[in-house]
């Protein structure tokens, strides 16, 4: 008798993966069959989306909205097995007019996990979602990873690289040349969230930390700025004025503090 019941005891878990493969089928051949409108009942409040095509598999949205704000268009492809953990795991491919994202996420109910980040295109091509009018300048993203809710950034590794920036209000437009934003750490304990900012080359050279609390949704920058000896004369007429109200180092490095809300 324990002879018999020895191989039974063995096949059971070998039959566990056959059962799981199977049960992912079927949910695959679900999803496949079903429209990709119906994935705007699982979008947060402050997400609206519109004109969709394809299925909930593959399908994507034409246009989104968040808070009212115009976020471009999205296109996903499903990965079926994350149903069995009920969370929800896709290949993203996002764009905005010029700048295109792609990026792996994972989406529970606490939030979202997202790697591999990586895409860029021209910053004025996200006003409206943070970047003020009247800037310019192209963005390179690699993020190896960025977790946050759906309301706010919790963690980030990696960095975004601008060059050619440029704005109307500083320094007649000149080209302010290239920056590097370089998330590196894990949150601190009460959720602030910091990155390191630094120039790439340029007339104004650029040593600074960001700091972002979530908690207080608003993010300090604390550091230095000089201009370099072949920087535009009126770069060097506007620090000179900046240079009167905060001084400057022995290093003739004006500090600079700002605070914004995101």
């Amino acid at each position: 008798m324990p002879a018999s019941r020895s191989p039974r005891r063995g096949a059971e878990p070998a039959a566990q993966p056959l059962v799981l493969i199977g049960i992912a089928a079927v949910a695959a051949a679900i999803v496949a069959a079903l429209p990709a409108s119906i994935a705007a009942r699982f979008l947060p409040p402050m997400v609206v989306a519109e004109d969709f095509s394809g299925s909930l598999w593959h399908g994507s949205a034409g246009r989104i909205t968040v808070n009212g704000r115009d976020a471009g268009a999205l296109e996903w492809r499903l990965h079926p097995v994350a149903l069995l953990g009920m969370a929800l795991s896709a290949d993203l491919h996002w764009v905005k007019v010029g700048f295109v994202i792609d990026a792996a996420v994972k989406i529970d109910r606490q939030g979202f996990a997202a790697h591999d980040i990586k895409g860029g295109g021209p910053i004025e091509d996200l006003r409206g979602l943070g970047v003020a009018a009247g800037w310019h300048g192209s963005a390179d993203v690699h993020l190896d990873a960025l977790q946050g809710t759906f309301t706010q950034p919790l963690a980030a590794a990696g960095d975004i690289r601008v060059s050619n920036l440029a704005a109307a209000q500083v320094a007649d437009g000149v080209d302010l040349g290239g920056y590097d934003l370089q998330f590196t750490q894990a949150p601190a304990a009460d959720g602030t969230l910091s990155a390191q900012l630094a120039d790439t080359g340029g007339p104004l050279e650029v040593q600074a930390a960001i700091h972002y609390s979530a908690k207080e949704q608003t993010a300090t920058l604390s550091g230095t700025v000089r201009e370099r000896p072949d920087a535009p004369p009126a770069l060097v007429s506007q620090l000179q004025n900046l240079s009167q109200l905060r001084g400057r180092d022995r290093e003739g490095r004006i500090p600079v503090d700002l605070e914004f809300r995101l």
